[in-house]
């Protein structure tokens, strides 16, 4: 199936950047006419197996520190948890599902700058990290992704830290709240794997070892971030094309 190569592509762009993925994997696996719940599940497996492995990389290159990480976590965690226990129809999920993949791919196309870098860093306030934390912790145990991508673009643009270190606390970040959102799913009843999804796993294995590798030690993000977010530019204006005919 031509969809394998995609996931194995998208894991290794994703991680690259310290994603997990799930929103690649979620426009990916909508062309293919997988079941909305399906597919959100799939991607929250995924997730949790290309987010592992990329903070693996990126905590091993010395990328990591946890007083920008543990805040966020108090309340998005607890928060996916809930959002992953939601049972919506599809054509709500279908809305807040592409409305975050616009999102994301207008932030990956136009807002991706080198000067992120050469800006004075500030100190994270733990209030804005609390309620930061609970609002993304809750989108994203709903839609099925890790939330990674919305930190992010959050730390840069805040500049609480820099790129290498917004890629380590999102990796993490992405891992534990896809835990407990595929958590929320089991206990609310909405937890759908079946043979395709396992068929998934050896192809985001492969793309996020080698992503994460060149990610956390060979090249910049930049120009990754910016075909991304062309290639789900177009993903999403063609679901709103056919949306508002």
């Amino acid at each position: 199936m031509f969809l394998y190569p995609i996931i194995l592509l998208i894991a290794f762009i994703y991680a690259s950047v310290g994603f997990g993925g799930a929103t690649g994997y979620l426009a990916a696996m909508s062309l293919f006419g997988i079941p909305p719940q399906v597919m959100a599940s799939t991607a929250l497996l995924l997730n949790v197996l290309v987010a592992s492995i990329s903070f693996s990389s990126f905590y091993r290159a010395g990328h990591l520190r946890r007083d920008l990480l543990i805040p966020f976590l108090l309340t998005s965690v607890p928060a996916a948890f809930l959002g992953g226990s939601f049972k919506i129809s599809d054509q709500t999920y279908a809305i807040l599902l592409y409305a975050v993949l616009t999102f994301v791919a207008l932030r990956l196309l136009f807002f991706s700058k080198k000067q992120d870098e050469l800006q004075t860093l500030r100190p994270l306030p733990l209030g804005w990290a609390l309620l930061i934390g609970l609002g993304i912790g809750l989108l994203s145990g709903a839609v099925g992704i890790g939330g990674g991508i919305f930190l992010s673009p959050v730390i840069l643009l805040a500049r609480w830290g820099t790129s290498k270190q917004a890629a380590a606390v999102s990796a993490a970040f992405i891992l534990l709240n896809s835990l407990s959102g595929l958590t929320g799913r089991f206990v609310g009843g909405t937890l759908l794997v079946d043979a395709f999804s396992l068929s998934l796993i050896p192809f985001g294995l492969i793309g996020a070892l080698l992503g994460s590798y060149w990610g956390a030690i060979r090249f910049t993000n930049l120009t990754l971030r910016r075909t991304l977010g062309a290639i789900m530019t177009f993903a999403v204006s063609n679901f709103w094309w056919m949306f508002w005919r």
